[in-house]
């Protein structure tokens, strides 16, 4: 994706980054899958933003170039977002769930389990099964030597709700995912259609 595409509002950013593929280089392949759930994280006005504390050593990513890798540290583990607006704003799009597609048998592995829907189904799992820590903070999503988004082949049904596992901010509605998708974390009752469990891959 062109760095254009992460210069707007995170709410934007979040809701089109749906569909789209997140993908992590592992060797000399790919693995990844569709971005099926996101939470737009503003620049002001929103407590539960990192940036709502100003600048710091551990969330400077953040406030890097539209398109920059955020990574932050959060119970052991990883969450990853990308970077919106102009460069200082500290804006930022959490990718929440991606539906696993490529290198499935490598995710997991990392993830230690084989249930398809507990591999990619929140923030954290995420970023284990993607091989994803604060080593890639800061890194470019645009040039994506390691780790990149790339264009859907078309646009999914979606649906938003108020942002979820957060203590503060829970009323403002920036969260977006593909509704009736099984992979999206969260409740079913979320969506307008119930999620269904997609037919065994070939």
């Amino acid at each position: 994706m062109p760095r254009g595409f992460y210069d707007r509002s995170p709410e934007i950013v979040a809701q089109e980054l749906l569909g789209k593929a997140l993908l992590r280089k592992n060797g000399k392949n790919w693995m990844g899958g569709w971005i099926v759930e996101t939470e737009a994280y503003l620049s002001s006005d929103d407590s539960s933003s990192h940036s709502h504390r100003g600048l710091t050593r551990s969330n400077a990513s953040m406030f890097e170039h539209a398109g920059t890798l955020y990574v932050y540290p959060i119970h052991a583990k990883y969450c990853l977002n990308a970077v919106t607006e102009k460069k200082g704003k500290g804006s930022a799009v959490l990718i929440r769930a991606i539906e696993p597609v490529w290198g499935i048998e490598q995710m997991t592995e990392r993830r230690g389990l084989a249930d398809r829907r507990r591999l990619t189904r929140g923030p954290a799992m995420l970023c284990q099964a993607l091989a994803v820590d604060r080593g890639l903070d800061g890194a470019d999503l645009v040039r994506g030597s390691e780790i990149t988004i790339t264009n859907n082949q078309r646009p999914p049904e979606t649906t938003s709700s108020c942002r979820i596992g957060i203590s503060s901010a829970q009323e403002l509605p920036l969260r977006f995912f593909i509704d009736g998708n099984w992979f999206v974390s969260g409740k079913a009752s979320d969506h307008r259609r119930r999620p269904s469990k997609p037919a065994p891959r070939s």
